[in-house]
């Protein structure tokens, strides 16, 4: 376990156009879906583990913080997390990624300091969905969503970062495309 009061957030409100269906209620890695399967597998690491989304669509027994705006972005699902709850920070993974393990989730939280964020880094480019956000950068991140720029990255650049870097891509792989989630189920 990372420790009792550390706080993770699975980001499944996507709108997982590319998919064609919601790849959050995707069945995967034994369990009836690609949710389900990440909050188990967080679930001994973490004090506390939330699904974000839009809706209550998940038939499994799981905390949730709806967006608190219309819009749809991770943006908002920072903004309303921070909102919601009364954490100092939060772990935040895609649904969609699903390979991310204790080791990467371990050099991250290893990486502490008085950063806005920790974020990590593969050779693909940023993951701004596989990181640790503080609530220093709830005013930042308010100002880039009262503007209507839902960039992540241009979030991140414009507070104190720090991008931890890794060496290999295949963790971070994201199921983004059918052919992408089959070759998922072809590696369990």
């Amino acid at each position: 376990m990372i420790n009792q009061d550390a706080v993770a957030v699975i980001f499944a409100g996507g709108k997982s156009s590319r998919m064609g269906e919601d790849k959050s209620l995707l069945p995967f890695g034994g369990f009836e879906t690609l949710s389900a399967f990440l909050f188990h597998k967080l679930t001994p690491w973490f004090g506390r583990v939330y699904l974000s989304a839009k809706t209550h669509k998940f038939g499994f027994d799981a905390p949730l913080i709806l967006d608190s705006y219309p819009q749809s972005s991770p943006l908002v699902g920072i903004v309303s997390v921070f909102e919601q709850l009364k954490v100092h920070e939060i772990f935040v993974l895609s649904v969609d990624a699903p390979f991310v393990d204790n080791e990467i989730i371990l050099k991250l939280f290893e990486s502490k300091g008085h950063h806005d964020a920790i974020i990590a880094r593969s050779p693909s480019g940023t993951q701004p969905l596989c990181g640790i956000y503080r609530r220093t950068l709830l005013p930042k991140a308010k100002e880039f969503l009262n503007h209507d720029n839902h960039k992540l990255n241009a979030l991140l650049q414009s507070v104190d970062t720090l991008f931890v870097e890794f060496e290999k891509d295949e963790k971070f792989m994201n199921l983004n495309h059918p052919h992408e989630y089959q070759q998922a189920l072809n590696s369990l």
